[in-house]
């Protein structure tokens, strides 16, 4: 289940994980330079990151793109919202694979959710 071939780094994607979020990584925006750089590469490089816990600056240039063009991308994507709409992809995904449905249907509030929300809430007078 872990091995990786190709002698890349452990946590690079596999093919088949690449395949799956393909699909979800968007477009160059239309207008400027054409996308020059590798998206799987770039996905490689901030999953090493996560996974060694290293700083930026250590990252390796030689199967990643530059620190910088990573980084930008990081930062793109957080403000974009592609975090968060791969995210519920793969929420989605997952929870099907699993036998349940897509989307959660129920939801449980007990008690201390409530009180403790109610001390947080602001008084009106």
């Amino acid at each position: 289940m872990y091995c990786r071939s190709g002698g890349g780094f452990p946590g690079n994607l596999t093919d088949a994980q690449w395949a799956r979020l393909e699909a979800l990584i968007p477009p160059a925006k239309p207008g400027g330079r054409p996308r020059k750089t590798y998206m799987r590469a770039a996905l490689d490089a901030l999953f090493y990151l996560l996974r060694t816990g290293y700083p930026w600056r250590y990252l390796p240039g030689a199967p990643f793109p530059p620190r910088s063009t990573v980084y930008n991308i990081l930062r793109q994507f957080q403000r974009d919202g592609v975090w968060e709409q791969i995210w519920a992809e793969l929420h989605v995904a997952l929870r099907n694979e699993c036998g349940r449905e897509g989307s959660p249907t129920a939801g449980i509030i007990d008690s201390h959710s409530l009180r403790a929300a109610e001390k947080g809430a602001a008084k009106q007078r």
